[in-house]
């Protein structure tokens, strides 16, 4: 099945994995209250099965429904794994209870080699699939020598000595596995910090609202890694480190991987059931924390108080109680950084951010409206300028954690100037909450300074459209004194040029007379003149405006360019991509390169010169460079010149001149246009 997304969905599995995942666990519950074991540290391994299972399940649960990828499938794996451990266990300790019950061998060694595959994938393979994007050969290669190892380690689970155990008594097998067992606790570490690692490089090349939630995968994978170090270590290093210390990083590391890897794996999907995610992620971690400090309290404590005392329990209960509101409080504000990002940043540097890497007008508007949401943690705030369509009565997110469809009725703030309206301000609360006082009072007093920026964007706006009206006037101008010139005076200094050629004829019959002789030089001389005067009134009304303009293209202009100069003896190397620019944009980026190309052919003494044109980081970049004798220091702006900055400034464009290179003699010239991404 398809999601609306496009991506693939499987809500059967997911109700499968959950219902497989919970029943096991109510069984597991069951079996723990009815057996009634003595505490032993080595019980809190089949609790790790027991979370594991529990969130894992609901994890994939969520994923499955929304999006079928394989880090979900590698989740939906771990939770069955744990679920059917921890059973397992738990009927084992029926059975050791009341041995004449049912229990088979195979079904109580479930609780050793069920887990393998699921939760080892979470640590070798399952990071690297994160955050979705096509895989690299490296990520490949990590991810086939993760799949080979659980594939060996599983085999070796399988084949352990005892009577739920897959029999080995070929010599060679039972060689190689005796070789193998050693180095799989080591290996497993191993691959795991490689995996820690791979998250971390790609959260460091991560764009910056692109890495919600990767710091807390690696750190997770860290601690999943860290658990087994122990057990790495032993056979060449003996450490005496207590039983409960690697099953309490475990169950650390599951307040930490499973809501990152939901996060990173669904990201904008976790728009619709965000009010759910984040009160279970609350809850959830909040108990988990409180579960493992009791636990690990109590262990800490019992060896140095009197046996069978209720000291430790009853000191961690008080503690734990006074704490209790304050870690929530601490448990909600990394759970709202971890689904949204960091926006506990304060408000001026929230907004100085996003204006820092905007353009200006209506992008800057937008960028303060996005960085007032995030630091008041609204749902979304929008500035609407008078004369502006209204935004509808739910909001249109802009940005990828925009407010779900069933968020409140939103806080509006009128932008009043002193002599007139400006816009207004609507801020809308995320569902299930309203703006808080704390949001009303800062929007409020924030106020006076929107709405300065407010009339700076609306005066940007007047004159953004006051210069392409004034750059469209140029152009038509432009255009008519190219067609006055094109179709009336270049045809009538051709018909005087033909006027003078049949005067000539007509001497022509009157030959032999001095005077007839220099009249038929001076009109020879005169059409000669005429010709050329012709000639020189085409190139200029080309130059005005090409004909190939009117076709919407800028290369094709100046590959007509380029051609007419190769006549004339100068090379000219055009570089740029196939551009769809607007009328008055396209003519004035074209009489900024033709009058550049005409002072390279008349004055910089080269027989070559190179036009670039191009998409750099501060929009549209347009260079003509030759490697001439330059401009000079002293010299002084002439016609050309002027006329170029007047175009650049007629279109908002940025219009530089210089050197071409720091060489003392002959520097050469470069003409640097930049025509900034909100101009085209």
């Amino acid at each position: 099945m398809t999601s609306p997304g496009g991506d693939r969905r499987s809500p059967v599995a997911a109700w499968t994995v959950l219902t497989i995942t919970g029943g096991l666990a109510a069984g597991t519950v069951l079996a723990w209250w009815v057996a009634a074991p003595p505490w032993h540290p080595w019980l809190l391994y089949s609790l790790v099965d027991l979370v594991v299972g529990v969130v894992y399940g609901v994890v994939a649960w969520l994923t499955l429904l929304r999006r079928a990828h394989p880090a979900a499938w590698i989740m939906a794996a771990a939770g069955v794994g744990g679920s059917v451990s921890a059973a397992a266990t738990g009927w084992a300790m029926i059975v050791h209870r009341w041995p004449d019950l049912w229990g088979p061998a195979q079904l109580l060694g479930a609780a050793d080699w069920t887990r393998v595959p699921g939760f080892y994938a979470l640590i070798v393979v399952l990071p690297w699939l994160l955050p979705v994007r096509p895989l690299r050969r490296a990520a490949r290669i990590a991810i086939g020598s993760g799949a080979a190892f659980i594939a060996l380690a599983q085999a070796c689970v399988l084949t352990f000595p005892g009577a739920y155990a897959i029999p080995l008594t070929d010599p060679t097998l039972l060689a190689v596995r005796a070789a193998i067992e050693p180095w799989r606790e080591p290996v497993l570490v191993l691959l795991g910090l490689a995996a820690a690692g791979g998250v971390l490089a790609r959260r460091h090349a991560a764009p910056a609202g692109q890495r919600h939630g990767l710091g807390w995968l690696a750190v997770g994978t860290l601690l999943l890694s860290l658990a087994h170090l122990p057990l790495a270590l032993d056979p060449v290093l003996p450490l005496s480190v207590p039983v409960p210390i690697a099953p309490l990083v475990l169950l650390c590391a599951q307040a930490l991987f499973p809501a990152s890897a939901l996060v990173v794996l669904l990201g904008h999907r976790l728009r619709d059931l965000e009010p759910t995610v984040r009160r279970t992620l609350v809850w959830a971690l909040t108990t988990g924390i409180a579960v493992g400090a009791y636990t690990g309290g109590v262990l800490l404590l019992s060896p140095v108080t009197p046996a069978s005392s209720a000291v430790p329990g009853m000191l961690m209960v008080a503690l734990l109680v006074t704490a209790c509101q304050p870690l929530r409080r601490w448990v909600r504000r990394r759970v709202d950084r971890l689904v949204h990002g960091d926006a506990d940043q304060p408000l001026i540097r929230q907004v100085a951010d996003r204006l820092s890497t905007t353009d200006r007008g209506r992008q800057m508007l937008d960028a303060v409206a996005d960085g007032i949401a995030d630091s008041l943690w609204l749902a979304e705030v929008t500035i609407t300028l008078i004369g502006e369509p209204s935004p509808p009565a739910t909001p249109r997110p802009r940005r990828p954690h925009g407010p779900p469809a069933a968020a409140g009725p939103p806080l509006t703030i009128l932008l009043a100037g002193p002599d007139k309206e400006v816009g207004v301000l609507r801020a809308w609360p995320r569902a299930g909450e309203r703006v808080g006082r704390r949001a009303n009072t800062v929007l409020a007093d924030l106020a006076p300074v929107v709405t300065a920026l407010a009339e700076l964007a609306t005066a940007q706006g007047d004159l953004e459209r006051s210069r392409l009206r004034l750059a469209r006037a140029r152009d038509e101008e432009r255009r008519k004194l190219r067609r006055d010139l094109h179709d009336e005076l270049g045809p009538a200094l051709s018909g005087i040029a033909l006027a003078l050629a049949a005067g000539r004829n007509m001497l022509h019959q009157h030959r032999g007379l001095p005077e007839i002789a220099a009249a038929d030089d001076l009109l020879e001389r005169l059409v000669t003149e005429v010709d050329r005067q012709a000639i020189s009134v085409r190139d200029i009304a080309r130059d005005l405006r090409p004909p190939l303009l009117d076709d919407g293209g800028l290369l094709p202009a100046l590959h007509r360019l380029r051609e007419r100069y190769a006549t004339a003896g100068l090379t000219v190397l055009v570089r740029a991509p196939q551009l769809s620019l607007p009328d008055a944009v396209a003519t004035a980026v074209y009489g900024i390169v033709s009058e550049a190309v005409r002072n390279a052919h008349r004055h910089a003494d080269v027989d070559r010169c190179t036009i670039e044109v191009g998409r750099g980081p501060d929009g549209l970049e347009v260079c003509v460079a030759d490697e001439g004798v330059g401009t000079g220091a002293g010299a002084t702006a002439g016609v050309g010149t002027r006329s170029m900055r007047e175009r650049a400034e007629g279109i908002g464009a940025e219009l530089t001149i210089g050197p071409a290179s720091t060489r003392p003699v002959r520097p050469g010239t470069r003409v640097r246009l930049v025509l900034p991404g909100g101009t085209w």
